[in-house]
């Protein structure tokens, strides 16, 4: 089983890189793909479980992007990780991020028994800070039960609390990508549950600019979304992947619950850079 879509300490998951992939062995997973938020930190230490382990490691990374005022989010596989284009994107990023987190958490500080050192306390050493860990603090404090209601209610978009990050426009994020020998996939493309979805239009675009794949099979997409996503891949020529987007507990999503056919995973491994580590 392949799992090409999931989460560590690096940035909003709750395992260590090399615990997703001691966990990714527990369940039977043959390979899995280490894709943290706008960082590749956690390669490091993923790789060295998968020496132990025997399960072979795909690098990537979850990268923030845009698209008309549309968030997109875009899996780069098998890139350069030193790579300056993309690199310099990343870093930009992630300094967005943490200034919106600063600015979300004073807001919430107004009404709320929540400060910034309280979001710092739920952030592993050197990750790439997120909404994840403002609803962490919120559920130490009491406020909210778990991490959904957190982001159901006072971190979703359109709230007197939210405030957007910088990201770059998504063509340059998919052409960076490919700048750094890498192979982009659009994750989740259809799922409408997490807000406004770019529409086929906008993949046609991406697809010209050199966008690889559509993540269909995915635990926020129902049947009808699947079988679109599948025709518009077919279409155009994209690869299919499927994924658990694995955070680790306090999220449902369990590793393998979606899966990458091994045929896509060989078209990934034939156009990008940096190899698959194989046991």
């Amino acid at each position: 089983m392949i799992d090409l879509h999931t989460h560590s300490t690096a940035s909003d998951g709750r395992d260590a890189p090399g615990r997703v992939v001691e966990a990714a062995a527990a369940v039977g997973l043959t390979v899995v793909a280490l894709t943290d938020h706008d960082t590749t930190a956690g390669w490091a230490e993923a790789a060295e479980a998968a020496a132990r382990t025997g399960v072979a490691l795909v690098r990537g990374a979850e990268i923030s992007t845009v698209s008309d005022r549309v968030s997109v989010h875009l899996l780069a596989y098998l890139h350069d990780p030193a790579h300056p284009v993309l690199v310099a994107e990343l870093e930009r990023t992630r300094a967005s991020r943490l200034t919106r987190l600063e600015r979300m958490a004073g807001l919430l500080a107004e009404d709320y028994p929540i400060t910034w050192d309280d979001v710092l306390a739920q952030t592993g050493p050197g990750a790439t800070v997120g909404r994840p860990h403002l609803a962490d603090a919120l559920v130490a404090a009491g406020v909210v039960a778990t991490r959904d209601e957190a982001f159901a209610t006072m971190l979703r978009p359109g709230t007197r609390y939210y405030v957007p990050h910088s990201a770059p426009d998504a063509v340059a994020a998919v052409r960076a990508v490919l700048a750094a020998g890498g192979v982009p996939v659009f994750a989740h493309p259809g799922a409408s549950q997490r807000g406004r979805v770019v529409p086929e239009e906008r993949i046609e675009e991406l697809a010209a600019a050199g966008l690889a794949g559509l993540e269909v099979d995915h635990r926020d997409h129902d049947e009808p979304t699947r079988k679109r996503l599948r025709d518009l891949a077919r279409t155009l020529g994209l690869l299919v992947t499927g994924s658990s987007d694995y955070h680790g507990a306090g999220k449902p999503n369990r590793l393998g619950e979606n899966t990458t056919s091994a045929e896509a995973l060989a078209q990934i491994e034939d156009q990008g850079t940096v190899e698959v580590l194989r046991p």
